[in-house]
């Protein structure tokens, strides 16, 4: 009489051997990732006699280079025009991308095909095609140096459109009309119906439009002249010159310029999560 084994079956020697190679390597990746960071830390708390030195951690620990980044340019006024300028754009931009997204998936009117591909179209277009035209209409309206000028050209996004209106179209339809039945409004059925359930979605998006608008260079460049109108961004490069670059205050300055897109992560990160792993589902 035969008998059946229900043992399990030992894994081989290849098979228990891969997660410990994942790992490993998602160890060494996440190294790579994070030393540079590091590196920019421990450099801005270094004395100014160890700025190359190759050691990773530093004989002394001094804060002279922040003290210098702090008074050498108008750092506080440039973190606080940028974090107007970065929440600001973020707004309206994810304001206006959600009104789009929300008239491409749910409304059926004539020429929408047509519409959706002009605008995917204008996401194309590269920056330096319309920055001279949109120089010379913000310099007639008077925003030239303000943050008017930084702002205003900046408050609808094609990229989040497209995003958005991916996420609005695999919505159930079936909610939408139960909505209508019910006497909901289109506007209720956007804010109280659509938006609750791709919240995730949205704040992703939302982080990564901040961190867009905060690490603008060119444009802030272009617009503004004083420093206390300018960007932070435009204050890294007081550090940087064709003579020499202060390396300590620059690591100092730019330490200080990570914290606000650091903590805007760690805020949101669970939504960002979210909406990868409902993406990944989807």
């Amino acid at each position: 009489m035969t008998t059946i084994s229900n043992a399990p079956v030992p894994a081989s020697k290849s098979a228990r051997r891969i997660p410990y190679v994942s790992h490993a390597l998602l160890i060494f990746l996440s190294f790579l990732a994070v030393f540079p960071i590091y590196w920019m830390i421990i450099t801005s708390l270094r004395p100014a006699s160890e700025i190359y030195s190759p050691s990773p951690i530093p004989s002394e620990i001094t804060l002279d280079h922040y003290i210098r980044a702090w008074t050498a340019i108008p750092l506080g006024r440039m973190m606080l025009n940028t974090v107007v300028t970065a929440m600001s754009q973020t707004f309206f931009q994810l304001l206006t991308s959600i009104l789009a997204a929300y008239a491409f998936a749910a409304w059926s009117f004539r020429g929408r095909s047509v519409l959706y591909a002009l605008l995917a179209l204008t996401w194309l277009v590269p920056f330096q095609a319309i920055m001279i035209p949109n120089y010379i209409l913000l310099t007639q309206m008077g925003w030239r140096d303000t943050l008017w000028g930084l702002i205003v050209p900046n408050i609808g996004s094609a990229f989040a459109i497209l995003l958005l209106f991916q996420s609005f179209k695999s919505f159930p339809q079936d909610l939408m009309d139960a909505a209508r039945i019910d006497g909901a409004s289109n506007w209720g059925i956007l804010w109280r119906v659509i938006f609750p359930n791709l919240r995730a979605s949205v704040a992703s998006l939302g982080v990564l439009l901040f961190i867009s608008s905060w690490n603008d260079y060119f444009w802030p460049l272009l617009v503004t002249s004083r420093p206390e109108n300018s960007t932070v961004q435009i204050g890294l490069q007081a550090f940087m010159s064709s003579d020499m670059n202060l390396w300590g205050p620059l690591m100092a300055a730019a330490t200080i310029a990570s914290l606000p897109v650091l903590l805007v992560y760690l805020l949101l990160q669970r939504q960002v999560i979210d909406s990868f792993v409902k993406s990944g589902l989807r």
